[in-house]
C-alpha cells in the first residue's frame, strides 16, 4: 500500500518518508531544502542515529509529494512544522541540536535564534540570506505575468550518478514566500547564541557561499567552518557525504556532551 500523509493529498514519493529514531535523551532534529525532500538527508541521519541519538528527520509540508501540494504551502509551513517537530523532541530528550541542509539550514538558524537552548547547530550549505532586491524583483514580475514555476533547483550534485529525489519544477510563489522569511533569519542571525558548524561547498549552483559567510560574521555564539572541496550543494548525497558526516558526528559530540 502506497504511503499517504495525513495532511497532503498527494502520494507520499518513494523513499521519501521521514524518519525516526529512539535513542538516548540526547536528541538531534534534522532538516532538509526546499523542493527537497527527508531522501537527502537520510544517510546522515541515519549515520545520527548510529551514534545513539534521538533522532527526527521530518517531511516539510508540501515536499516529497508533488509540486502542486507544495505551492498550496509558505514559509509559515514549513518553519511552523520544524518548530512543532523541535518542541516535541525537546519534550523527550535533555538536550537537542539541530541539523539542516539549505533551506533546511535557514530553519535551523530560525530555531536558533529563539532557542538558545539548543546545544547546537550544524548548517550545511544554509540558505540565510534573501537574494538581491532585482531578483526578488524579478520573480515577482514573473508571478505577476502568471507564471507558476520555473526550472527545478534540485540535485546539484558534483558525484557521477548520484542524483536527488527533488522536484523537476520549483513553484514561484514558494520561492517568494522562502526568501521573505530568510530575510528575517538573516535579521536575527546575531541572536544565534549556540555553538555552529558552517559546512560550505567551495562550489555551489543553488545558494551562494556569502550565506556561510554571513552566519560566521553575525552568530553570537562560537563558529567553526569546513570547506567541501568536492561537492556542490546536495552536499549530503555528493563525494564529500562521508566528510560532512564524520565533521556533523563529532561536532554532535562535542555539544551534546554529558
Amino acid at each position: 500500500m502506497p504511503v499517504v500523509s495525513a495532511v497532503m493529498t498527494t502520494e507520499i514519493m518513494p523513499g521519501c518518508e521521514p524518519y525516526s529514531a529512539t535513542g538516548s535523551r540526547n536528541g538531534v532534529l534534522v532538516l532538509h531544502g526546499f523542493t527537497g525532500n527527508p531522501a537527502s538527508m537520510r544517510s546522515l541521519a541515519e549515520a545520527i542515529a548510529n551514534e545513539g541519538y534521538s533522532v527526527e528527520l521530518p517531511r516539510l509540508p508540501g515536499h516529497g509529494t508533488s509540486v502542486a501540494d507544495m505551492m498550496t504551502t509558505t514559509w509559515a509551513d514549513w518553519s511552523g512544522e520544524a518548530a512543532r517537530v523541535f518542541e516535541e523532541l525537546s519534550a523527550r530528550c535533555d538536550q537537542v541540536a539541530v541539523v539542516g541542509l539549505s533551506m533546511g539550514g535557514g530553519l535551523t538558524a530560525f530555531l536558533a535564534e529563539s532557542h538558545p537552548e539548543i546545544a547546537g547547530i550544524v548548517l550545511i550549505n544554509p540558505l540565510v540570506k534573501a537574494p538581491p532586491a532585482e531578483l526578488r524583483e524579478g520573480l515577482d514580475q514573473l508571478l505577476a505575468a502568471g507564471v507558476e514555476t520555473i526550472d527545478s533547483i534540485g540535485s546539484d550534485i558534483k558525484k557521477e550518478g548520484a542524483v536527488e529525489a527533488s522536484y523537476d519544477a520549483t513553484p514561484l510563489a514558494c520561492a517568494a514566500s522562502l526568501f521573505e522569511g530568510v530575510a528575517l533569519v538573516e535579521e536575527n542571525l546575531a541572536s544565534i547564541t549556540s555553538p555552529v558548524l558552517v559546512l560550505s561547498s567551495r562550489e555551489d549552483h543553488v545558494v551562494t557561499s556569502d550565506n556561510g559567510d554571513a552566519v560566521v560574521e553575525r552568530a553570537a555564539g562560537p563558529v567553526e567552518r569546513v570547506w567541501l572541496e568536492n561537492s556542490y550543494h546536495v552536499a549530503t548525497m555528493d563525494n564529500d557525504a562521508d566528510l560532512v558526516e564524520a565533521q556533523t558526528v563529532a561536532f554532535l559530540q562535542r555539544v551534546l556532551a554529558s
